[in-house]
């Protein structure tokens, strides 16, 4: 399973790299917002420097709701640097934009997929990534993992190429239910993958061991 954050914060992507596991980066308007990132150039500067900190899978977002216009910006994004995907809303043009940008050779990640039949759309039209936001799922009452579960057997069955990136994960056992799925990525805010290093039974082995240590040195 490949591990995104999903951030705008340099510091924290840093952070994640530094670990040795991060793949990828997921970031909108509202996670650059929290940073006090505004305006297209200051927006597009930002990407540029968490390709600057990265290896590659960069998701950034359109903001255009219509064809002409997802496209226009996805050439945009694309252009900041190779290791972009763009990521385009689940919704008529946006399917059809991945259509166009798929052939163009310009990787995409569909994005607020709430439903197997959204997912198979947009594997369809050729998208890179679909994101199933399970969480928020979650919040409505509904099964959010039964939606992962669904798609890695639709997928499967019709080997599309389309990866599964988990989105909306709350907590480390959302992690562990989506590799148990066979969920291609899971992005995530850094705390949430941090909390994956904890268990309660290393805390106490660590202690005896240092403390075995420290007696055998007297």
């Amino acid at each position: 399973m490949k591990f995104f954050v999903d951030t705008a914060k340099l510091d924290e992507i840093a952070k994640a790299e530094s670990y040795g596991v991060l793949d990828g980066v997921t970031t909108n308007p509202s996670l650059m917002a929290k940073v006090g990132i505004k305006g297209r150039p200051n927006i597009l500067k930002h990407y540029k420097a968490i390709c600057d900190i990265v290896s590659d899978n960069v998701s950034a977002e359109v903001i255009a709701t219509d064809y002409e216009g997802i496209i226009k910006e996805a050439h945009e994004l694309a252009n900041i640097d190779t290791k972009i995907v763009v990521k385009v809303p689940m919704i008529p043009d946006g399917v059809k934009a991945i259509r166009t940008l798929s052939d163009e050779g310009i990787r995409t990640n569909c994005t607020l997929i709430f439903s197997a039949g959204q997912a198979i759309l947009a594997a369809k039209a050729g998208a890179s990534y679909v994101s199933p936001f399970i969480g928020r799922l979650d919040d409505v009452s509904t099964d959010g993992m039964a939606l992962i579960e669904d798609l890695v057997t639709i997928f499967e069955n019709y080997d599309f190429e389309t990866e599964i990136l988990a989105a909306s994960i709350r907590h480390p056992m959302h992690i562990i239910d989506c590799a148990k799925a066979g969920a291609d990525v899971a992005t995530c805010p850094l705390s949430v993958i941090e909390q994956l290093f904890n268990h309660p039974l290393t805390d106490k082995g660590l202690a005896g061991f240092l403390a075995d240590y420290e007696a055998s040195q007297k």
